[in-house]
């Protein structure tokens, strides 16, 4: 299930020194008196709540931001070659399903190539891949041995190598699609003159649970944050799975990351800091299975959280450079304090509140974070949506959602303490997928 390589181990300084800053800024105001104490959590709540509640305000679709004048809606565009690629690793449960979707989309046969590299599967994917390579011979199929390294970025190098067409669609194995996603895809991302799109992901198996609704949520609550942070000038980040990239672009900035948990994550920065626009198309959806289980959930979140953290410490020289706009820097600085630095910030006033028996001093702060986080699940849920039906924003989901936003707090204080005191091994740990059983 998990491949792993130890790499370098040039991020556990950067982590150990984060986690005592964020440590000493949390413990600090309580040796302050009553009315100073609150001032720190005060003026960041006035900041970084300005700044969300602009974000979720101002989000809606926009065709261009990143400085070219977007085509005209009646220019005429040739749809391009496209590459359909999947990097699947023991994915029987759904790998068939995957394949008749792709093979059903609408896009010229000519200009689409699909591509599924099955990474050293133990189950039966390699086996049913060849087997729907005789019915279908527009797919090709690559077998990596277990071990070859890079983990998934590591499958998409390889198969990169091989591609043809000017754009690259990268999904997920549990992925599914309208027929016609990429007829109306390709023309929006030409028209933007974007180097790489990002597909609203939707969530499938909403109806399950309490925890695949609120994930459902989350996923209508990010998308409209990303368009917010975007039409602000700020900076919009790939999700992995519904990732459509200009292929120059791509191998211009060297292709997958292999030494990196989130490749998405890794890839965004480098577009980013290379002057390569990413956009994001609300409607059609990419859609995807939701976890369904708390282990899964902390073990994804885990890898969401590193991942996260690993761009920032890699990437800060050139982010703080003059490479970036005025705008994308103070997205990236708000961005960096709401979801990291606010629960380290967090987790160290609680503790030091129990050790000295006062009162927390960032509760400001948190109110505002939690209550900009609930208009965003109330906007997202509310919009006109394709795909699978949105959960409805009511009082109980609202509550649900916004109380479940608390694994943050435990998940990214957990994983910058592992980051600093453990060194890195390498590994794709996947997330499971049950196909048609979660239908």
């Amino acid at each position: 299930m998990a491949q792993a390589a130890v790499t370098g181990d040039h991020r556990r300084g950067k982590s150990a020194l984060f986690l005592v800053a964020c440590g000493a800024a949390g413990a600090a105001p309580h040796w302050l008196d009553p009315l100073r104490s609150l001032a720190p959590a005060c003026t960041l709540a006035l900041l970084l709540g300005g700044y969300g509640l602009r974000t979720v305000l101002r989000s809606r679709d926009q065709p261009c931001a990143c400085g070219l004048e977007p085509l005209p809606e009646e220019a005429a565009i040739d749809l391009p070659a496209v590459d359909v690629v999947v990097a699947a690793r023991d994915e029987e449960a759904v790998v068939t399903r995957l394949v008749e979707r792709l093979t059903a989309l609408s896009y010229p046969r000519e200009r689409l190539s699909l591509w599924v590299v099955d990474d050293g599967s133990e189950d039966r994917t390699g086996p049913l891949l060849d087997e729907l390579k005789q019915q279908h011979p527009q797919l090709q199929v690559i077998h990596r041995k277990r071990g070859a390294g890079g983990g998934k970025s590591g499958a998409l190098n390889t198969v990169l190598q091989q591609l043809k067409g000017d754009w690259m669609l990268v999904l997920d194995a549990d992925a599914q699609l309208q027929n016609d996603v990429l007829e109306r895809l390709l023309p929006f991302a030409i028209r933007g003159r974007w180097a790489a799109v990002q597909l609203r992901k939707a969530v499938t198996n909403a109806q399950e649970g309490w925890l695949t609704r609120v994930q459902a949520m989350e996923m209508a609550l990010d998308a409209l944050l990303q368009q917010g942070r975007l039409w602000g000038g700020g900076v919009m980040e790939l999700r992995g799975n519904g990732q459509l990239l200009q292929r120059s672009r791509l191998q211009a900035c060297g292709g997958f990351n292999e030494d990196t948990v989130t490749d998405d994550l890794d890839l965004s920065f480098r577009l980013l800091t290379d002057g390569a626009p990413v956009g994001l198309l609300w409607d059609p959806p990419v859609q995807e299975e939701a976890v369904e289980s708390l282990p899964a959930l902390w073990k994804q979140r885990q890898r969401w959280a590193e991942g996260g953290l690993q761009r920032f410490f890699d990437y800060w020289p050139k982010l703080t450079s003059g490479t970036l706009a005025g705008r994308q820097k103070l997205d990236l600085v708000c961005f960096f304090l709401l979801q990291y630095v606010l629960p380290l910030l967090s987790f160290a006033d609680l503790i030091t509140s129990l050790v000295l028996r006062s009162a927390p001093v960032y509760w400001p702060l948190s109110i505002v974070a939690f209550s900009v986080s609930g208009l965003a699940y109330w906007r997202g849920c509310r919009r006109v949506s394709e795909g699978p039906e949105l959960p409805r924003p009511g009082v109980i989901n609202l509550l649900l959602a916004i109380a479940y936003l608390g694994h943050w707090f435990v998940v990214i204080p957990w994983v910058t303490l592992k980051m600093a005191l453990f060194p890195k091994r390498l590994v794709w740990a996947k997330t499971s997928h049950r196909g048609e059983l979660s239908a």
